[in-house]
């Protein structure tokens, strides 16, 4: 893949607006990139999935496609509209933030505003509301906007030194992407494996899709592929631009070592550059090692994650795909 390209698509699947629990447009869009002699199913909670190989091993390897952001929950006499957060991140995102509100008719613009210091009030986030001009519930309510449409953080892509991307909702679009990527490489081998490509549902919100995805289907590993929160003391010298990083240890699981060390000799057979580290948070493989499978998060170091301004570094995101690749090649 060329950079203008991987530019092109990581700005495309990130700009789509998809909350935990809605996720049908990023899921569209997926399906809209789908070679065409693939064969998909959607299940009952929404996850997409692509079963290609035959054999008796079997491997998923997963990414989410839900991102978080805000349900509105209902609207004041005054034409303000409350919300609640859906998925984890720091309040502080919230103040003077400029929304896309998703509702039936279409996509709306919104503002979070907060009082001026002129004014001598202090702010609390318990009671910030989403102002889309209008002065009254009934206004709202001929505008289009109901209870469980949703909104997200307006996106805007930036390509730094030329090396490293940001947007929000890299977390998990990246892993969207390099989904699609791995697929078409490996369409052309001849598999001597059963592998699952899934894009899974409700990840931010309790690994919801995982769950039913694994409560189907029996699967001796999973590739989780997501983002490990860097960079701080928790982290050590895990950064971009040093490869991927197989995600060893979160607050939700702790990986296969027996796994770990198949993966890193591979890498360095193919001269891959890898990195392992600990963070905090979970994935989707956490759910499959509960039903039985090997696990192991293969990730890429992403800064300031769960933020409008998420990073990650291209050369990263190409060493991701040629691992997953060679990985179902080569084991």
């Amino acid at each position: 893949m060329n950079k203008e390209t991987l530019i092109r698509d990581l700005t495309n699947l990130c700009a789509a607006r998809g909350i935990s629990g809605r996720e049908e447009k990023v899921r569209e869009l997926v399906i809209s990139q789908l070679p065409n002699t693939v064969p998909y199913t959607v299940d009952n909670l929404g996850n997409l999935i692509v079963e290609i190989g035959v054999g008796e091993e079997s491997i998923a390897i997963m990414a989410h496609m839900d991102e978080i952001g805000l349900m509105i929950t209902g609207a004041t006499s005054d034409g303000l509209l409350t919300f609640r957060k859906i998925g984890g991140f720091d309040d502080r995102l919230l103040l003077g933030a400029h929304l896309d509100v998703v509702t039936e008719k279409g996509v709306i613009d919104g503002v979070i505003g907060i009082s001026p210091p002129h004014l001598g009030i202090n702010q609390s986030t318990e009671n910030l509301r989403i102002d889309i001009g209008a002065n009254s519930l009934k206004e709202v309510q001929d505008i289009g906007v109901k209870v469980m449409d949703f909104a997200v953080f307006k996106k805007h892509a930036s390509v730094l030194n030329n090396r490293y991307f940001s947007m929000r909702s890299l977390d998990d679009r990246f892993g969207c992407l390099a989904l699609l990527y791995v697929l078409e490489n490996v369409l052309k081998m001849n598999l001597n494996k059963k592998v699952f490509f899934v894009w899974t549902v409700q990840e931010e919100i309790g690994l919801k899709g995982a769950k039913a995805f694994v409560s189907r289907h029996n699967i001796d590993l999973c590739y989780a592929v997501d983002s490990f929160a860097c960079c701080s003391s928790l982290t050590g010298d895990v950064g971009c631009g040093k490869g991927p990083v197989l995600r060893m240890v979160d607050n939700s699981a702790i990986g296969s070592y027996d796994e770990m060390k198949k993966i890193l000799d591979i890498a360095h057979r193919y001269d891959i550059p890898i990195q392992v580290g600990i963070t905090g948070g979970g994935t989707d493989g956490s759910v499959a090692m509960e039903s039985g499978a090997k696990m192991v998060p293969i990730t890429l170091s992403v800064k300031y994650l769960h933020s409008q301004a998420e990073y990650i570094s291209l050369e990263d995101f190409q060493n991701l795909v040629k691992l997953l690749t060679t990985l179902l090649a080569d084991r």
